[in-house]
């Protein structure tokens, strides 16, 4: 028998939040606590287009503090001092998260920023590896690796913000995962420390047959269990010279995906394999796409699996519209955002009342255009606030053997209040989209992690396998201080 799930949330602190901020003072030195008001206040969400937020509306619990340890032993001491005193943590780095994982539910929270820890450890072009401290930015690690001529080959759109720690800690993915793999696939080994202040370290192997594969109790686990303090990923030889890029317009969105299933199955591996639904088209190609479906891809690799793969790309999408490639190129050298796009779109939502978000979900290729379809079609007919929308579609973006993810993607005028938006809107769309998906087998989430947004459906996107997490929620936090509502239900 599996025991009770833990506790969802800590007990109340036998410390009050003078005390808890003067306990982490003697800890770590009053120069790596930060009790600013504003900090404080922004440290509360991690949607950082949150629209309550933009509007300088925080309406949960305000953390007690946010402190930013230097060491793995300054992570360990944070821990086991919250664990004693039964105090809420929310690790965080990076702060990209999107599903409201970073957010504090509960009073007089302590948000540990791991984005202090930055140091690139070692690159070894040998053995095709680079460990990395948990706060260094992606951005710096590839740079470092370009100058070397290697890659990680992991590029997610966050790629000038995220941090090595928050990336793993989420099972992020990249825009060239369909030929390197997700983060899970990149990581060799790492190093967490647990609520008790335990430091784990697990050794890079290439592959090991020594029981469960233990990388993947910490990969993923979004803060709830642990603190991801230091990484060892792969490294790829960077071959940009040998890029080949291609896109097309293909009239029916079925058609496309089904050519992307054939391509896939056959055994090429793109770097980039998209579909765009002519609504999602529309904002990024409106100067090409002509109210079709665009498919992008990119071939890359040494010369010879490079040309053949464009070669089989070709082939594939033989009698479709093609484009011109210099588009594909230039489009994708303006695709990932930095701090000046996230506060452009920052003021755009105080001066227009607008706001675009998104839900990625996976499935297998029987069910994709099935699942589009059913949520195209459930939107139209049940989202209260259908008429608010001005813009309703979806993309595949990270391809597999066995399927493929659609990413809805939906844009909104808001005609509330500032803070209705998220369950007038967000919320509601969400669910839609979450439902389908776990109807047709597929999962309620792809990359962006459970958080708290997508919490209630935990259960059912697990069945009988739930079990197996709440005994890790218990084994590693009986304390239930990790994170509170997230991945697990909150009672």
């Amino acid at each position: 028998m599996f025991p009770a799930p833990p506790p969802s949330v800590p007990s109340a602190s036998d410390l009050s939040r003078e005390q808890i901020v003067a306990g982490l003072v003697d800890l770590l030195g009053a120069a790596k606590v930060d009790t600013d008001e504003h900090e404080l206040r922004d440290a509360s969400v991690d949607r950082f287009r949150k629209y309550t937020a933009v509007h300088g509306i925080f309406t949960g619990p305000i953390p007690a503090a946010i402190v930013r340890p230097g060491s793995t032993d300054e992570v360990s001491e944070v821990l086991a001092f919250a664990n004693e005193h039964r105090i809420n943590v929310v690790p965080r780095t990076g702060r990209t998260a999107t599903e409201g994982g970073l957010e504090t539910l509960v009073e007089d929270t302590v948000v540990l920023d791991g984005s202090t820890m930055d140091a690139i450890v070692r690159i070894d072009p040998v053995n095709m590896m680079v460990t990395a401290q948990c706060g260094v930015p992606l951005q710096q690690l590839e740079d470092a690796l370009r100058e070397r001529g290697l890659t990680t080959g992991h590029s997610p759109q966050s790629k000038p913000l995220a941090q090595m720690g928050g990336l793993v800690a989420t099972r992020s993915i990249g825009q060239f995962s369909t030929l390197y793999g997700g983060i899970e696939d990149m990581v060799v080994g790492l190093e967490a420390v647990f609520p008790d202040g335990t430091v784990s370290r697990i050794k890079n192997v290439p592959r090991r047959a020594a029981g469960p594969d233990i990388r993947h109790v910490v990969i993923g686990n979004e803060g709830a269990l642990c603190v991801i303090t230091e990484v060892t990923v792969k490294l790829f030889k960077h071959q940009p010279e040998h890029n080949h890029h291609f896109g097309f317009l293909t009239d029916d969105f079925g058609d496309a995906v089904e050519r992307l299933r054939t391509l896939i199955t056959d055994g090429y591996r793109p770097s980039v394999c998209r579909v765009y639904s002519p609504e999602d088209a529309n904002q990024h190609f409106s100067h090409f796409s002509d109210g079709k479906n665009v498919v992008v891809l990119v071939a890359e690799g040494p010369e010879g699996i490079a040309r053949a793969t464009a070669e089989a790309i070709e082939k594939t999408f033989a009698g479709t519209e093609a484009v011109d490639p210099k588009l594909i190129a230039e489009w994708f050298d303006n695709l990932n955002w930095g701090q000046d796009k996230i506060d452009a779109e920052k003021r755009a939502m105080l001066e227009t009342q607008h706001l675009g978000y998104t839900t990625e979900v996976s499935v297998d290729w029987s069910n994709v255009t099935p699942l589009y379809d059913a949520i195209m079609t459930r939107v139209r007919d049940e989202f209260p606030r259908f008429a608010d929308l001005t813009m309703l579609g979806a993309h595949s973006s990270h391809s597999y053997q066995t399927g493929t993810n659609l990413y809805f993607v939906y844009d909104y005028d808001i005609t509330c209040e500032p803070e209705q938006e998220i369950t007038e809107y967000h919320i509601p769309l969400n669910a839609i989209i979450v439902e389908e998906s776990l109807r047709l087998g597929g999962s309620m989430v792809h990359h962006h992690g459970i958080g708290k947004y997508r919490t209630p459906w935990t259960r059912d996107e697990h069945g009988s396998a739930y079990q197996m997490l709440e005994v890790l929620k218990r084994g590693f936090d009986p304390n239930g201080i990790m994170n509170a509502g997230t991945i697990f239900p909150v009672s």
